[in-house]
């Protein structure tokens, strides 16, 4: 009676081992991207990655993505474009015509981003990217391409439009505002720059100096003397992360006191924890905060997400917004997919072009161009070494502190 429970048993285990299999055969939907590992970018490209990679299992762990009835999982193949357009695009032709991978992820930046364009619309192959913020790359008529980020020359129209508005609080004539302004020779914050220029045209203001950060972004002292000479009201700086950290220990070093400071990148670049007293006051651009009302389905509200991954990745203090954006690009590809329930490149590029979502990231609606429109950037200021956002005032957390009064 044993031997035969034992047959009995061990039929029914063989009969049900290829069910249990069935169920876990799931295929593999791979992504390719080129993202800066080392060279100048790369703090913003570990920032992607792990974005990417935080998303990717968040998403597997759900089940992945199912169409015509069967479950896909995510998986991501990198290469380290070394912060160098001509590699990245190098790279991302490997991809394609080397490793047969069918549907791209973007690298960091607007630069990496503009090299390897060209290359993905040639071989039709459909990328989203959430770290290429430049204008110009929705103006040349690419058809593969999808960014969902505020384009560039939003990222400090806010901050004119603040410093105005506090101008005319003190009674003071907007247009007589002393702007100094110091950019990165790159195309991301050349338009960060045009977007300034636009803006602070409303207002008929003329900047006193508007200056180009060296090839190395290493010694900014000689525009900082006459940053303290002329006795700017607003200093502005885009560079990047190495630009960022440049600027933050230069001012702390010659004791820079400026009303408004502003600095995009603050978060990679580390200024906070690296140069504590220079940073505080400082405003930074952001695409996302983890106090913004957003949500969705998979990661919860933009606390959610903000908790959950620095539960998950603790090295991290602040999560910066390249993480959220990055990760928020995987579920407009889970997304397309589910819509296209295909596998076909053109199918799924079709799908992109109807992207339209409500994310933990912020709402993501893909215009003709390939663009975002719809979103926007907030200002958040250094207080206290945390970043509270303070402008526009219908979403400030937290009032500004003005004028910006660094303890050195």
């Amino acid at each position: 009676m044993l031997k035969r429970a034992g047959l009995l048993a061990a039929a029914l285990s063989l009969c049900a081992a290829p069910i249990a299999a069935h169920a876990e055969d799931c295929g593999t939907i791979q992504l390719g991207a080129a993202v800066s590992m080392t060279g100048i970018y790369a703090a913003n490209g570990h920032n992607t990655r792990d974005g990417y990679d935080f998303a990717v299992k968040k998403i597997n762990s759900e089940g992945g993505v199912t169409i015509d009835g069967k479950c896909y999982k995510f998986e991501v193949k990198y290469y380290d474009d070394e912060s160098n357009p001509a590699r990245a695009a190098q790279l991302v032709e490997r991809l394609i015509d080397q490793d047969k991978i069918q549907f791209m992820l973007g690298p960091y930046g607007s630069p990496l981003t503009k090299a390897i364009l060209p290359v993905t619309e040639k071989y039709k192959t459909p990328v989203v990217q959430a770290e290429a913020a430049s204008r110009s790359l929705f103006t040349q008529g690419y058809k593969y391409h999808f960014g969902i980020i505020a384009t560039s020359e939003k990222y400090l129209t806010p901050l004119i439009d603040m410093a105005a508005q506090l101008a005319k609080k003190d009674g003071k004539d907007p247009s007589k505002l002393k702007i100094a302004m110091i950019y990165q020779d790159d195309v991301f914050s050349m338009d960060v720059r045009q977007g300034v220029m636009d803006e602070v045209k409303k207002y008929n203001i003329t900047p006193i100096l508007d200056d180009r950060m060296p090839k190395d972004l290493n010694d900014i002292t000689g525009f900082l003397t006459k940053v303290k000479a002329l006795k700017a009201d607003v200093l502005i700086v885009s560079g990047h992360e190495k630009g960022a950290a440049t600027a933050a220990r230069q001012m702390g070093d010659m004791r820079v006191q400026v009303p408004i400071i502003a600095v995009t990148h603050c978060e990679s670049a580390k200024i906070v924890s690296d140069f504590p007293k220079a940073s505080e006051g400082m405003i930074c651009p952001t695409q996302w905060d983890e106090t913004m009302k957003a949500s969705d389905k998979t990661f919860g509200t933009a606390m959610d997400f903000n908790n959950e991954f620095k539960a998950a990745y603790p090295e991290y203090k602040v999560v910066p917004y390249n993480v959220a954006q990055a990760a928020a690009a995987i579920i407009v590809w889970r997304d397309a997919f589910n819509r296209a329930q295909s596998l076909d490149q053109e199918k799924v590029r079709e799908a992109l072009t109807g992207t339209d979502l409500k994310t933990f990231y912020g709402g993501i609606k893909i215009a003709p161009d390939g663009s975002n429109p719809g979103k926007d950037v907030v200002l958040r200021q250094i207080q206290g070494g945390q970043y509270k956002v303070v402008w526009p005032e219908d979403v400030a957390a937290a009032q500004l502190e003005y004028p910006r009064s660094a303890q050195y």
